[in-house]
């Protein structure tokens, strides 16, 4: 089999969102492929629908249901390891693809030898093929044969997982599974994946549909979600040192670390409602000091984090109380001008 296309499923039967992302896969103009919907025990009628749109192509779309919820990284893991394609490919379950985005990856792939092939994305708030704004995922300074300054590009921005196919046999050679019972699954594995890799090709179009609605998981700040993601870049640093990568790309990691468990959290919980805000970044900044210290210093964090963060971020450094007296008078000053315009 050429492709297996594993969707991660949990709680979308709302607002046809499952069922479209399933119907667009049914329409993929590709031969030979199968479509692994993991249910990641829905409380809602997501199973149900699975089963129903399964019995309109029960030779296409196979159903798993997990035993308990394992998050998504869990979900897809049941779903790599039920796969048979040669390539495998990915996709949220709010999410969908146009009709030849599979076939032209495999034909790019196929072409060049790739172990892996990506796409770039379209941002859309309604359910429909027609292209929204443009997201371009991946340079060409990462493409072709992955050259040691073209592996450290893509620590630094390793874009998304979901937009490319992957040669299956890696996953399992080289133990990358991802990360369960958290969020941000993807923000530990996607450079991890990419480093495994020896030739990466690109199609530059919008070929993969993202949805934007309110119940978006990126659009839900919690300190539990924040944990998350300082967790997965923890366990990110801890697999690129068992995999023999960040002896190499040092920097690189440290700052991937740096920019998702710090300053990505950070501005995150400041931005969004949530408890105990004054608490919870004094901890964080603590927890990321223990992991790795003078961060600041890092070549990448001076050129990459803009002016403006990195001066809030020394004014924390010296005193929270004064970070938050601040942030507040800024985005108190932003409010007021914004309206006056």
């Amino acid at each position: 089999m050429k492709l297996s296309i594993v969707v991660p499923v949990y709680n979308m039967a709302g607002e046809g969102k499952l069922e479209y992302c399933i119907r667009s896969l049914f329409c993929q103009t590709v031969d030979d492929y199968e479509i692994i919907a993991v249910d990641d025990a829905s409380t809602d009628d997501s199973l149900a629908v699975l089963k129903r749109l399964q019995k309109e192509q029960p030779d296409k779309l196979k159903v798993i249901a997990s035993d308990r919820n394992r998050h998504q990284g869990g979900a897809r893991n049941i779903g790599i390891k039920a796969a048979s394609g040669t390539y495998l490919g990915m996709m949220d379950s709010d999410d969908w693809a146009a009709p030849d985005m599979f076939e032209k990856l495999l034909r790019k792939a196929e072409e060049t030898g790739a172990d892996v092939v990506g796409c770039d994305f379209s941002l859309v708030h309604e359910h429909t093929m027609e292209v929204g704004k443009i997201i371009p995922l991946n340079k060409g300074n990462q493409t072709g044969e992955l050259t040691g300054e073209k592996k450290r590009n893509i620590i630094l921005d390793p874009g998304s997982m979901v937009v490319k196919i992957w040669r299956r046999q890696m996953i399992a050679e080289h133990d990358l599974w991802f990360p369960e019972d958290i969020f941000y699954e993807d923000n530990c594995m996607a450079s991890l994946w990419l480093l495994h890799c020896r030739h990466f090709e690109k199609v530059n179009e919008p070929l993969y549909y993202y949805y934007q609605h309110e119940n978006s998981t990126i659009h839900y700040v919690s300190a539990g979600k924040c944990d998350d993601r300082v967790r997965a870049m923890e366990l990110m640093l801890e697999k690129s040192r068992q995999y023999g990568f960040y002896e190499e790309y040092p920097d690189e990691f440290a700052f991937k670390y740096i920019e998702l468990a710090f300053v990505n959290t950070l501005f995150s919980c400041m931005g969004g409602k949530m408890k105990g805000k004054y608490t919870y970044v004094k901890s964080l900044l603590k927890r990321v000091n223990a992991t790795m210290q003078d961060f600041d210093k890092n070549p990448y964090y001076r050129e990459k984090i803009g002016a403006e963060e990195q001066k809030l971020i020394r004014i924390l450094k010296k005193s929270g109380l004064l970070f938050f007296a601040y942030y507040n008078l800024l985005k108190t000053y932003r409010s007021i001008k914004k309206r006056r315009k």
